[in-house]
């Protein structure tokens, strides 16, 4: 239980820690002390309901068709492969700073109404939960509640600390160096996941 619950945190906060424009937002956010808590919580909870729609659909899945599991884990393999090649790819090539635009104070719905539209119409965030992280959980038969579990409050902690912290973390995340950092780490991050599979799979 405990390690599904970990590899769904450590899986989850690799695919989400990549700079983005969602968390361009928070972070900007979290600067001027803006709306940060339902910012956050609106992030968080999102992923939560992708993820848990996405582990309890591949559950069903495997249990139906168990061949299903197989093939959506090597497509998941080849996807980390490609996402920490990407992200290695982006540290060899050098980070941009982010910097938060300035601007005068919007309010609370029209706030949350540009994170939706960030956080709902990015294909991306489709892949990463409702496909990727719901295949990945099939490893994990009748633990997939922890591993969903993780990588939900990988969510919440990533969120929260950018949002909350955001006045700390400032200074470094306006420097390129240090977005060449996250993104080897992440690289790291990701093809290591995907030896763990590799092996769980052929072992």
């Amino acid at each position: 239980m405990e390690q599904a619950f970990l590899s769904g945190f450590r899986l989850s906060l690799g695919l989400i820690a990549a700079i983005g424009a969602q968390n361009a937002f928070v972070l900007r956010q979290g600067l001027r002390r803006e709306h940060v808590l339902p910012v956050v919580l609106f992030c968080a909870v999102s992923d939560a309901l992708l993820i848990a729609a996405g582990v309890s659909g591949m559950a069903a899945a495997g249990r139906a068709a168990p061949w299903v599991a197989d093939v959506l884990l090597w497509c998941g393999i080849a996807f980390l492969i490609w996402y920490g090649a990407r992200s290695f790819r982006s540290a060899w090539r050098g980070g941009a700073a982010l910097t938060p635009a300035e601007g005068a104070r919007a309010g609370l719905w029209p706030t949350l109404a540009t994170i939706a539209a960030l956080t709902w119409g990015n294909p991306h965030v489709y892949l990463d939960t409702l496909v990727f992280l719901g295949s990945v959980s099939a490893q994990y038969p009748g633990r997939e509640a922890a591993f969903g579990a993780g990588a939900a409050s990988a969510s919440f902690a990533f969120f929260a600390t950018l949002g909350f912290g955001a006045r700390v973390l400032a200074p470094l995340f306006a420097r390129p160096r240090a977005w060449q950092v996250l993104d080897v780490l992440i690289g790291i991050t990701m093809w290591s996941i995907a030896a763990t599979l590799v092996l769980g799979a052929i072992g």
